[in-house]
């Protein structure tokens, strides 16, 4: 990333949870400790189904008495539905902000150089109030500033930030195997634990009970974790969803999104898999690339 750029992600949403019961709220629900968010600090989490499989993914961020989601704009709407689904009687209040607050990012060095931020992930710091939060997953994501739309672009002169086509964040993000857009496409199709939620701090095992985390615990402790969800580089033809990946006519994988920024749930530890040669299918060649932060 340039230091003097910014990328407005408008594929982006900002759910808000509020109320006496909210920090429990969340607590029994997500991947992650919500102890460890606070003004200082954000974290990255997931909502699982009841068996451990993939549904969404967010970021959580505190602000005020509550706590602001960010997640993915596809996703936002079927989030907010099943986030009401378990408030039952709890004493919480779910807004959809998503018309007045956008994400902007920018570059971690340019975080760095705000009053009190550190290089930490997850480290957060406030611009007149607006929350800045050092990605929790990679630094190489950068940083968030979450931000009502009234104010952005004077607070984007003030800054010295200009906007740059979010396909280059995304881009990055993709090289670096984190999925940046279509989430929607891995829901019930995966573990949360074969997203790489673990090596991206969105996994805590040594909090209490939420959904799903018996059988992600499980995978862990017995060492079963044998599947990861991969990105593909396309070197020739297109992709199709659900479409296998074969080596030496053994199934290795299966395509789960296929445009843009592809990625395939693949059978990492498998004596078929090799990382270094090139794949094809019906109408596609391609490289799996596995990530340098994937040490096993």
């Amino acid at each position: 990333m340039n230091n003097n750029q910014v990328y407005i992600l408008e594929d982006r949403a900002i759910l808000y949870i509020n109320g006496d019961d909210a920090k429990e709220f969340l607590q029994n629900l997500i991947s992650n400790d919500i102890n460890k968010v606070n003004d200082d600090n954000s974290c990255f989490a997931s909502l699982l189904t009841p068996q451990g499989k993939f549904l969404f993914e967010f970021i959580i961020v505190k602000h005020k008495s509550g706590y602001f989601i960010d997640c993915e704009k596809s996703q936002a709407n079927d989030l907010f539905k099943q986030l009401r689904i378990y408030k039952l009687r709890s004493k919480v209040e779910i807004l959809n902000l998503s018309n007045e607050f956008v994400i902007a990012v920018f570059d971690s060095e340019k975080f760095l150089s705000f009053d009190n931020a550190k290089d930490v992930l997850g480290h957060t710091v406030k611009y007149r109030e607006d929350p800045i939060v050092l990605d929790p997953r990679h630094k190489e994501l950068g940083a968030r500033l979450i931000i009502n739309l009234e104010k952005l672009y004077l607070s984007l002169k003030k800054l010295g930030l200009k906007s740059a086509d979010p396909i280059e964040y995304y881009k990055i993000s993709h090289q670096l195997g984190i999925v940046p857009k279509d989430l929607n496409k891995l829901q019930n199709k995966l573990f949360g634990i074969e997203c790489n939620f673990e090596e991206l701090n969105g996994l805590d095992f040594k909090k209490g009970c939420y959904v799903g985390q018996e059988n992600t615990a499980r995978i862990k402790l017995k060492n079963k974790l044998s599947k990861r969800l991969l990105p593909i580089q396309v070197t020739k033809g297109d992709l199709h969803q659900d479409e296998p990946i074969y080596n030496n006519e053994v199934e290795i994988g299966k395509i789960l999104i296929e445009k843009d920024f592809p990625f395939a749930l693949i059978k990492y530890l498998d004596d078929n898999f090799n990382e270094n040669l090139n794949y094809s299918t019906k109408n596609a060649s391609f490289k799996i690339i596995k990530p340098n932060w994937i040490k096993s």
